[in-house]
């Protein structure tokens, strides 16, 4: 196996067998890096005077690391409690769990989440925000720590139940947040109002103005779940989409999560504002209500990127898991046997996702000046071997299997699975111990039972 230990302390030429290109696969080409950047990019004798450190990647494709471009880092711990449940988790699980969390509840969660990541293929991750009460410090360390680039999220919602946060405390939180991650190599501060209905007009105006000047992403649950169509209905008078252009809150930096549930009109305001969404087909498969017509806005010029929504981070998976959801719910239905091409999810969850997150051109493409944010991917394995039509293999045949190394920043941080510069078995061992703290003692309402309770239940009523 390759040693990329040194990567991160000497400028290195790295020349694998492949290379993934934003035009596609190429054969015979190197990449030179230097301090965490890709500087140089070319054929291989384009740099046939070069005498500094070599890496040689026979049998390997080299290829950028994947974007989530939805995640909630500070949810992992109860990721496996919500399996079988019913839309709108967060009112059972998510508040209660999350509030109930302490600094080293959230530091550990969040390392977790940030292995999982890493081992699944992405190398950065766009974090909705915490509902944690514990500073975001917590958050950002730990990411930074572990070595996972996060686009971060901090919560601006000035409705809490009865109470009102006024303005211009949320405003100076706001402010605060972005100032305060100025020159950090991982973290990437960005904004957040969790739903719609969480926040007055005026708030939604403000920090979608808050952003769109700071030029970061404004994330937002839009248009998830029926219940919440059905609220903002009654509420307003307009369906969430529909009021954040009505109100200037729908622009180029909004980041809309799910957006399952647009009508034609609704799309159309997405588009003509220049907004992106998040399309997060594991999550409409385990506790949505819809699947995005992904497909249709993509075609369309919509912006958008893939996301976990902290459910799988396993990226290749991702990517069959958002053909397969347009070929079952759309593309089926108009004899579409491509739904896509194959490309067009890979292509998504890279440079769309890169997009998506506010990170273009330094993200999710192996380019002079992006980020050396890389995988290895060994190619020496049953399912690329005969190799026909690299990028569908990729979509329909990858898993986390096929990668050897993750780079993040330049620096190796997974090997095979296993973290690099941490002790995964002590971290391991210390997720259990708290998590079975966490979610004890919080006030968790699950509605389906577990996987075990279920079938004695049916074999009893059926016996």
């Amino acid at each position: 196996m390759p040693d990329l230990t040194s990567l991160h302390r000497h400028t290195t030429l790295v020349r694998p067998e492949r290379i993934l290109l934003p035009s596609g696969p190429v054969c015979d080409h190197a990449v030179l890096v230097e301090n965490g950047i890709i500087t140089d990019v070319g054929r291989v004798e384009k740099f046939a005077a070069w005498e500094g450190q070599t890496i040689d990647l026979p049998g390997r494709m080299l290829m950028p690391g994947f974007i989530d471009a939805h995640h909630h880092v500070t949810q992992t711990f109860g990721k496996s409690l919500v399996f079988g449940e019913p839309s709108e988790i967060f009112r059972r699980v998510w508040v209660p769990m999350e509030r109930n969390m302490d600094a080293e509840a959230i530091d550990v969660a969040t390392r977790l989440a940030a292995w999982e990541s890493m081992r699944g293929g992405f190398t950065t991750v766009a974090d909705a925000g915490t509902r944690a009460t514990a500073d975001l410090s917590v958050v950002a360390t730990a990411v930074s720590d572990m070595g996972l680039r996060c686009v971060l999220g901090a919560i601006c919602n000035d409705l809490q139940g009865e109470t009102r946060i006024p303005l211009d405390q949320v405003e100076t939180g706001a402010r605060e947040h972005l100032a305060r991650w100025d020159g950090d190599d991982l973290i990437h501060p960005s904004l957040a109002i969790s739903i719609p209905e969480a926040a007055t007009d005026e708030a939604l105006v403000a920090v979608a103005r808050l952003s769109r000047e700071a030029g970061v992403p404004f994330q937002m649950h839009v248009n998830e779940h029926l219940a919440a169509i059905e609220r903002s209905l009654v509420a307003t008078g307009k369906r969430p989409m529909e009021r954040l252009a009505d109100i200037g809150a729908l622009g180029p930096e909004l980041l809309a999560a799910h957006a399952t549930m647009l009508t034609p009109r609704e799309i159309h305001l997405l588009l003509d504002a220049g907004g992106a969404i998040s399309y997060n087909p594991v999550a409409s498969a385990w506790k949505g209500n819809a699947v995005a017509p992904a497909l249709l806005m993509h075609e369309l010029g919509v912006r958008m990127g893939l996301g976990t929504d902290g459910t799988r981070s396993d990226a290749f998976r991702l990517l069959d898991a958002a053909e397969s959801a347009q070929r079952l719910t759309h593309a089926l239905a108009t004899g579409d046997s491509s739904a896509g091409g194959g490309w067009t999810w890979l292509e998504t969850g890279l440079q769309g996702g890169a997009d998506a997150v506010g990170l273009e051109g330094r993200v999710g493409a192996i380019a002079p000046g992006a980020y050396a944010d890389l995988l290895v991917l060994d190619l020496r394995v049953p399912e690329l071997v005969p190799s026909w039509d690299p990028l569908w293999e990729l979509v329909r045949l990858g898993n986390r299997d096929l990668i050897e190394s993750v780079i993040v920043h330049g620096r190796l941080r997974v090997q095979k699975g296993q973290l690099v510069d941490a002790d995964g078995d002590a971290l391991l061992d210390l997720a259990r111990e708290t998590a079975e703290r966490v979610v004890h003692s919080s006030p968790i309402v699950t509605v389906d039972p577990r996987a075990s309770e279920h079938r004695i239940a049916r074999t009893e009523a059926t016996a």
